[in-house]
């Protein structure tokens, strides 16, 4: 029987061309391919009375493919966790949401709380069992869900001996949306808008990704000068979103200056995006087809001209930390996640960057204005808190080259769509994959006969990184735990949909 189907990114194809496997075949055939070095970047169930079936898309980033197959799956899955720990988040999430007993997975708890179909009993976030460490002078340490000053609510139980960290547990599931449960009914208009406030910090990212999956299925292909807008945002979000990081873990090392600084400057990029759309962070500005608006030779004599003066105070205010030795040796070797652990639990983005790993979908799995234009790959060596910091200036600066080449090559045509988006493909299956500034955002849709979302799911790369912030917490200081926790700087809302 043929097993093999693969897809480039922004693809689709009719959904009974997907291989159907056993589920013993299904699982041994996954194991196969994560074991060449290629990745999972999705793993979901669709739900049917009689019988569910469950989907793997897996990214080989050699020759820039996905490969999606499929099992029929009953009640009970022998668990790939203990041979891929990176199906450990994706087979809690099948636990929690359909109910396989996933037999063999180390530690089968919620990771949402959100309640099964049918299921009418309260479910309360954080209301479970918690891993322990027993022994002389061992002690837990509780923070959150609520925490001091504006952040989103998550709840990290710390198992120490004196100052340090034996082992962190990341409890999610506060910011649950159901966001994935109401897509199927959801029309496409307002469809976008959900996608858009998936990670809101990650409005284009994710409301890219949701175009693609339009577009594949609709035929609708946006041209030369909606690509460029497109990048143009992607990399002003990132250039914003790591600006502020750098900023905030300046902070939390109590550095004010370059803190304070990259505070305004953030700001100062996410208005540059404004000016655009009339939306710090890009809402309205994607659209299946194209894009909502066209920069004109003003609005990008204007955009540049800004974009001039924010270079200039970004190298001034994130020099200082290199400068500052104070600075620097709190960020060497503090939150240090090897490579093989990277590897092993399937981190993605500046987090896989930092510990060697040369992944970033513009260049693997390239779409768009990126088919072109392709950024540079910023990687570090140690895997520390500095090499999250490094990999993230290196970007900035590659953010205002590709920005820059991007606009010399706009033309004169419309970013706008041409007509409607018109019927999606009935009965297809489709795949998108974004560099999202924190790293792989992958969404998959299958349609019904109809052309309606049948289901659709979505990856935001803080789902494959959380687990990756506990392993960086090891063997540390409690102390340094808000440092390390701002170098990974992780979404709750888009991990917990």
């Amino acid at each position: 029987m043929k097993n093999c189907l693969t897809l480039k990114n922004g693809e689709s194809v009719t959904v009974d061309k997907v291989p159907v496997m056993e589920l013993e075949g299904f699982r041994q055939h996954l194991l196969t391919l994560l074991g060449k070095g290629n990745r999972l970047s999705s793993l979901f169930v669709v739900p049917d009375e009689s019988q569910s079936t469950v989907y793997a898309a897996v990214s080989d980033d050699n020759n820039g493919s996905v490969e999606i197959f499929s099992g029929r799956c009953g009640k009970k899955m022998a668990s790939l966790t203990p041979i891929a720990p990176q199906a450990h988040w994706f087979e809690r999430e099948m636990h929690e949401i359909h109910g396989i007993d996933i037999i063999g997975h180390p530690w089968l708890k919620p990771i949402r709380f959100q309640p099964k179909k049918g299921q009418t009993v309260e479910i309360v976030p954080g209301v479970t069992g918690y891993f322990e460490v027993k022994g002389e002078e061992v002690h837990e340490v509780g923070v959150g869900p609520v925490h001091a000053g504006i952040i989103e609510p998550g709840h990290f139980r710390f198992q120490c001996h004196g100052e340090k960290v034996f082992h962190l547990e990341i409890e999610l599931g506060y910011q649950h949306r159901g966001i994935e449960r109401v897509l199927p009914a959801t029309v496409l208009p307002k469809a976008m808008r959900l996608m858009e406030v998936v990670a809101g910090d990650t409005t284009i990212g994710h409301a890219t990704a949701h175009a693609m999956i339009l577009e594949a299925l609709s035929g609708n292909i946006p041209g030369h000068n909606a690509n460029s807008i497109r990048a143009i945002a992607l990399e002003l979000e990132r250039m914003a979103n790591h600006t502020g990081d750098l900023g905030a873990m300046a902070g939390d090392v109590g550095f004010l200056p370059t803190s304070a600084y990259c505070g305004r400057i953030r700001g100062d990029i996410l208005n540059t995006t404004g000016l655009i759309c009339g939306n710090r962070f890009g809402r309205g500005l994607i659209k299946a087809g194209g894009c909502g608006y066209d920069i004109d030779a003003d609005l990008k004599k204007q955009i540049l001209d800004k974009l001039a003066l924010i270079e200039a105070d970004l190298k001034s205010a994130i020099n200082l930390i290199w400068d500052t030795p104070s600075v620097f040796a709190r960020f060497e070797e503090t939150g240090t996640v090897s490579r093989d652990d990277a590897l092993a639990v399937g981190l993605v983005g500046p987090a896989a960057r930092a510990c060697g790993l040369g992944l970033d979908v513009r260049s693997s799995h390239s779409w768009g204005a990126y088919k072109d234009l392709k950024p540079a790959l910023a990687c570090g060596k140690t895997g520390d808190v500095y090499a999250r910091a490094l990999v993230r200036w290196l970007e900035i600066q590659d953010s205002f080259r590709l920005i820059r080449d991007l606009f010399a090559n706009l033309s004169s045509e419309s970013a706008k769509p041409q007509g409607a988006i018109g019927n999606l493909a009935p009965g297809a299956i489709a795949v998108a994959l974004t560099e999202g500034w924190r790293g792989e955002i992958c969404h998959v849709a299958i349609t019904d006969e109809k052309g309606l979302f049948k289901n659709y799911k979505i990856v935001d790369p803080s789902f494959h990184n959380w687990f990756g912030l506990a392993l960086a917490l090891r063997n540390q200081e409690i102390s340094d735990f808000p440092l390390c926790n701002k170098s990974f700087n992780l979404s709750y809302c888009g991990h917990d949909l």
